[in-house]
């Protein structure tokens, strides 16, 4: 592989000569910056063998170079050894973010070239305040890593469905009036909109062009009077033609969007999110028009939950929970005794929630890591390189399904034979960091950032860190990761820190990521519902929606506070109330003993 992508670079390198570009830049993104994209958008992955869903690719003549956050350091070491791509690891102390290598790097009368239509709009603009005044030029139109690319896949197109208010709880006239609301306070009168889950919020439909992500590829245009959809026409089915008639939705074509806000005639300012509308369209709006740089107001108004909602996406955790416990239950009583794999355990797992109630399809592809390939955060085993599982260690298994009624999100780390004391004590300290979370109670007003140290401290108190967040939202038959909403200690002035609120889902992940060695992570979901209200104010606390057993093998009890251990067997009590009626005889006996109070 590593041969190829040196060849592959090889071409990229021989289009750029011809193209009188110095530098190319190919980032991970789609043409509405979504976190997983379409096979038809992975040139980066193409050009370097970097298969994380996060990474930025830069290309020169002599040199290359790829860019990620900590998630990926250690997968990202591996994949790319060979190839001549040097690895920066993003907010590691002394490297610089790739405005930065390039200001440094690149000469006057030089040309930086990427696709304007991949590079978000805040990115691109920080590339051209970067390059400003140093005689540097932009070249954005050109899809040269498409050009270079040999059997590039075709763009993805399937039908459009609909969601009935029985399952959204809301129809898209009411949505639209509180997008409106939003519009006219902002002193804006129209939207551009790119993100995709936010469309099929908006709309009440959902597709199939991303894995996992029931998405269709589309861009929005909303004014005060109307709403114009661009998809594809091999989308749109006679039901979506019947649906947009009545709802007064004008639809057009995908790949009209560009000439659309070009010549728009605008009459007051265009609201856009700098982080999902790209720079290409960006730029056409504001030569026309002024921008108004603000998170869409329907990523909050999605990223709270209605009643209808709520109501099912319990429902859904609930019958998630149970084939999660029925697979690890035939984990334990299978493990040395027959041959067994991170891919077919993986397998099993897909095969028991594929056969749950309302199953439409996984969230993410699920990740079962053994010993130490669990230090890579977003390991991904398959055939060529499949770990046999042992009667000792530990197995991480993040997975999670779309169903009708609710996305999941849920990892547990699996004790399957000794454990070292030290690991134990870790995954003590990461028990009772989800453990303290799952049970605060804050002011309203309060954001992920305020309650971070809860999940972080007893890790922190080791010495250790995870180069992550703790907790992101979770979104409706939608994304299993959506904003604006998250759980993180780090400060960033690029991303608005959004105050929880009730309805909002997040998700509770502390861990422990050390390379070589091991991995663990422990994930519950949780929903923001009200608390307590007194003369200080409105209280907030957090209702667990994941009922499923935490290993309790690797805890040691002389690390566990006491009321850590309540809070534990408290838990492990309602997982056995909610899920033991839903179970085979065996199994409930088994989840009576692993739920037994410490």
């Amino acid at each position: 592989m590593n041969k190829e992508v040196r060849l592959r670079l090889k071409r990229l390198r021989t289009q750029m000569e011809r193209a009188g570009i110095d530098y190319y830049l190919i980032s991970s993104s789609d043409f509405h910056h979504s976190e997983y994209v379409h096979e038809y958008f992975k040139a980066r992955q193409y050009f370097s063998g970097f298969t994380g869903s996060n990474g930025t690719l830069v290309v020169g003549k002599n040199w290359a170079g790829l860019w990620t956050d900590g998630r990926y350091f250690v997968q990202a070491h591996r994949e790319l050894e060979g190839t001549g791509i040097t690895l920066y690891r993003m907010q590691e102390e002394g490297v610089p973010d790739i405005p930065q290598f390039l200001q440094t790097q690149m000469k006057q009368g030089q040309t930086l070239g990427f696709d304007g239509r991949t590079v978000s709009c805040r990115e691109g603009r920080r590339l051209e305040k970067a390059l400003e005044g140093q005689g540097i030029s932009l070249m954005v139109g050109q899809d040269l890593a498409g050009e270079s690319w040999q059997e590039r896949p075709s763009l993805p197109c399937y039908p459009v469905s609909l969601l009935s208010t029985g399952l959204s709880g809301k129809g898209m006239a009411d949505k639209l009036k509180e997008i409106r609301k939003a519009l006219k306070a902002a002193g804006a009168e129209y939207l551009l909109l790119s993100q995709l889950d936010d469309l099929m919020w908006l709309l009440n439909i959902r597709g199939r062009d991303i894995a996992y992500c029931p998405v269709a590829l589309c861009h929005g245009f909303v004014t005060m009077t109307q709403v114009y959809v661009f998809l594809q026409k091999e989308a749109v089915t006679d039901a979506f033609r019947e649906y947009a008639q009545a709802e007064g939705i004008i639809w057009k074509d995908y790949h009209e969007i560009t000439n659309f806000v070009a010549h728009y005639p605008y009459e007051g300012s265009v609201m856009l999110d700098e982080k999902s509308v790209s720079y290409s369209l960006y730029s056409l709006v504001a030569q026309r028009a002024a921008c108004i740089n603000r998170n869409n107001p329907t990523e909050l108004l999605k990223a709270v939950k209605n009643e209808t909602e709520l109501e099912r996406i319990r429902q859904v955790y609930l019958k998630d929970s149970v084939q999660l416990i029925r697979f690890i239950y035939w984990l334990k009583k299978k493990i040395g005794k027959e041959e067994i794999t991170e891919v077919s355990a993986g397998s099993y797992l897909d095969r028991l929630r594929s056969e749950a109630e309302g199953f439409l399809d996984f969230s993410f592809p699920t990740i079962c890591a053994y010993g130490e390939n669990a230090a890579m955060m977003h390991y991904q085993a398959d055939e060529s390189r499949d770990c046999k599982l042992e009667a000792a260690g530990m197995l991480l298994v993040d997975s999670g399904g779309q169903y009708m009624g609710g996305t999941t999100d849920v990892t547990r780390t699996i004790v399957l034979g000794a454990v070292e004391k030290e690991i134990k004590r870790q995954f003590t300290a990461v028990v009772s960091g989800m453990l303290r979370l799952s049970h605060s109670v804050f002011l309203s007003g309060c954001t992920g950032r305020n309650l971070d140290i809860l999940a972080r401290l007893p890790l922190w108190e080791l010495g250790i860190d995870y180069k992550c967040g703790t907790g992101h939202g979770i979104g409706y038959m939608l994304n299993v990761h959506e904003g604006p909403q998250n759980i993180r200690w780090r400060y960033s002035q690029e991303i608005k820190e959004e105050a929880l609120r009730p309805g909002m889902l997040l998700s509770n992940e502390p861990g422990v990521y050390q390379e070589g060695s091991h991995g663990i992570r422990i994930e519950n979901i949780m929903v923001v519902q009200e608390d307590k209200k007194t003369q200080d104010g409105q209280f907030l606390a957090f209702e667990t929606l994941t009922y499923v057993p935490i290993d309790r093998e690797a805890i040691l009890l002389e690390e566990l506070q006491p009321m850590d251990r309540k809070r534990l067997n408290d838990y492990h009590q309602e997982v056995y109330q909610k899920t033991a009626p839903y179970l085979a005889e065996e199994e409930r006996k088994w989840l009576a003993e692993v739920t037994a109070p410490l």
